[in-house]
């Protein structure tokens, strides 16, 4: 992929505020007039959501170390990285060993994949700790090889975003999209609309939300005129959504960053979001900017009826832009004060500019030594890695008037050097409620807190250290992913909304029962592919329920599915279903199955062979294993069916015996 929004120039910040609005006005003698009411994104504080991150081994679909490295077959390292800032992995359960030096407190230096549901969890669990309201989950081109990847990240958004209590919405980016104006409404119809079904999906107005981010830029990465542009804009109007654009700092004035005739096609939008990182870095820049974009965009908007979402950014970290928090709070002060209708982070996770709030290394101990990264302490000033995470909530609170409007930046770098500052209480008696082959089922009394307990950290404890495998806003919790017939030792922790934590329960240690060889291993397991058609990704197989279904690329034999079953299992029998109805006719399959323990290198478990799908019968087949294996992932490879040119499959079910 080529440069992208966050690569462009800042030749725009050369601007004064000369015949502007005076410094002290605040816009419009008191705020603009809502063109809408609030919503899921007016009113509320919206963070972009990368969610590009993978590496070799999470088995997603593009096998590579995604945005962390320059060369993606290789693994990061101080001549071969994305990035420029080092995040804080400590309540990741699963990380990925790179090639830089250990960290400055000698832990080795390991990241995390997006890929993984659980890292979407627990980013999605500081948005709802920290009182973020929707995710603006970025999309690029998905036509190409990065599809299948990006289709399966919103799966993963999708059930987090349920799960925590949280919205989000899709953001297509056209950076570098050639076929864009017909393949984004394709995109649209067959893949991400089916998303709009969820009840975490953004609304506004009663409409589906959809931002479109590129339109008007004047670079050759986003080179579409203004008809194709606005067709696209009044093709998802006619669909019923609520449509945002994503548009150049001077989208009003259409010179410099915008091209000139994008008039009808901004004021078509019933939200504007101007771009801002890389056009101011410091306070002073913030106040010009107050002056000579904010107030007069507000203004614009207002008079045409559109909402006004601008950016606030925390600052780029490399670039020494962040002053402990007072550029990022300078920006929610202006914001604020000029009553914009909601508030755009950008970004959360952004670490390859190194303008995310997501945590962050907190001092060099938490670095690659031979990194040469800035951690959040660049400028003298200790911050917690959650800092930024927090002064996003306290902004949010501002601009919902839960806060009285103040210059002054009420969130403390460190928790503890203010505001709220007790710890909740001890969860009492933890205990085990049932057990498995491969879950644990856990159950503890409540803990208590002066303002209130918002989550539980589940930790697995073993040799002296602790790793979350979940959280939870209730007082029990079953650990799933689990290997038969092993002991494991729990504990839990309680949280406050200010990022307190209690001292961990009491432990519980349970061991597995055996493997009882009628657990479903694949159940809700990860899962990747070759390619999928339509909206019938590889999630379907493993959602327990079989009138759903995957179908690879359609004429392209030989086509995989595979599925993570988490950790080293014993595999012995594959059955594989269809769709129950009588419309799926008996049709013919031929499979072969492989199997992995590292997710790169497969070997052969079963050869080839034709299996019978009869709706008759239960539409199902059953791949037996000539003798036991020990793998961790299972792939199945299909080369023919007499019933469609792709592979299909509603269900695959891995059982140990």
């Amino acid at each position: 992929m080529g440069v992208t929004r966050r690569a462009l120039l800042q030749a725009a910040i050369a601007v004064t505020a000369a015949g502007t609005v005076g410094a002290t006005q605040t816009a419009l003698a008191g705020g603009a007039a809502a063109a809408s009411p609030p919503g899921d994104v007016v009113g509320k504080v919206t963070v972009g959501y990368q969610g590009w991150f993978a590496c070799i081994g999470d088995g997603a679909p593009i096998n590579a170390w995604w945005h962390w490295s320059a060369n993606s077959s290789q693994p990061p390292s101080p001549s071969n990285t994305g990035i420029v800032a080092w995040p804080d992995v400590r309540e990741y359960t699963r990380t990925y060993p790179t090639a830089y030096a250990a960290l400055g407190n000698g832990q080795p230096a390991t990241l995390f994949s997006s890929y993984d549901q659980q890292t979407v969890d627990t980013h999605f669990l500081w948005m709802q700790q920290n009182n973020i309201d929707t995710a603006a989950l970025q999309r690029f081109n998905p036509v190409g090889g990065e599809g299948p990847t990006r289709d399966a990240m919103a799966a993963k958004v999708r059930s987090a975003a349920e799960a925590h209590s949280r919205k989000f919405y899709i953001m297509y980016d056209v950076t570098d999209w050639t076929n864009m104006q017909s393949e984004i409404k394709t995109d649209w119809t067959n893949k991400m609309k089916a998303h709009t079904a969820s009840s975490a999906y953004a609304t506004q107005n009663g409409k589906p939300v959809v931002c479109i981010w590129g339109f008007g830029f004047s670079d050759d990465k986003r080179p579409f005129a203004p008809a194709p542009c606005l067709d696209v804009v009044n093709w998802f109007k006619s669909q019923g959504c609520y449509v945002i654009g994503g548009v150049p700092t001077w989208w009003r004035t259409g010179d410099r960053d915008s091209r000139a005739g994008f008039s009808d096609v901004y004021h078509a939008f019933n939200m504007i979001s101007p771009w801002m990182v890389g056009r101011i870095g410091n306070v002073a820049d913030a106040d010009n900017f107050y002056n000579v974009a904010t107030v007069p965009d507000l203004a614009e908007c207002a008079a045409h009826g559109i909402d006004y979402q601008p950016c606030v950014l925390p600052g780029a970290v490399t670039l020494r832009q962040r002053a402990h928090g007072d550029f990022m709070w300078r920006q929610f002060y202006n914001m604020v004060r000029a009553g914009v209708q909601g508030v755009y982070i950008s970004m959360f996770d952004e670490y390859n500019e190194g303008n995310q709030i997501a945590k962050t290394a907190e001092s060099q101990a938490w670095v690659p030594t031979n990194s040469g990264f800035l951690a959040l302490d660049e400028d003298g000033t200790a911050c917690s890695s959650d800092y930024y995470l927090r002064l996003t909530g306290d902004g949010g609170r501002m601009l919902k008037g839960q806060l009285a409007l103040t210059a002054t930046r009420p969130t403390q770098p460190l928790v503890g050097s203010g505001g709220d500052t007790t710890a909740p209480s001890v969860p009492g008696a933890l205990h085990s409620t049932a057990h498995t082959d491969t879950t644990v089922a856990l159950a503890w009394n409540a803990a208590t807190d002066n303002v209130g307990v918002l989550a539980y950290r589940v930790l697995r404890v073993s040799g002296g250290s602790s790793t979350q495998v979940g959280s939870t806003g209730n007082t029990a919790f079953t650990v799933t992913g689990l290997t038969p017939s092993t002991a494991y030792t729990f504990d839990v922790v309680a949280v406050d909304a200010a990022g307190n934590a209690s001292q961990p329960s009491n432990q519980v240690s349970v061991t597995t029962s055996a493997s009882s060889g009628t657990t479903d291993l694949a159940l809700h397991k990860p899962t990747s592919e070759s390619g999928h058609t339509q909206s019938y990704g590889s999630g379907n197989v493993v959602d327990g329920d079989q009138n759903t279904y995957w179908e690879s690329v359609n004429n392209a034999f030989p086509q995989w599915i595979q599925v993570d079953l988490g950790s080293t299992t014993t595999v012995k029998r594959i059955v594989v279903d269809l769709p129950p109805a009588t419309a799926w006719t008996t049709r013919s399959q031929t499979i072969a199955v492989q199997g992995s323990t590292d997710g790169n290198s497969f070997t052969s478990l079963l050869s080839g062979a034709a299996y019978t799908f009869n709706p008759a019968s239960g539409n199902t087949a059953t791949l037996t294993l000539p003798s036991a294996a020990s793998v961790r992932y299972v792939r199945l490879v299909f080369t023919a069916n007499s019933g469609w040119p792709a592979g299909q499959a509603s269900g695959v079910h891995i059982f140990s015996s």
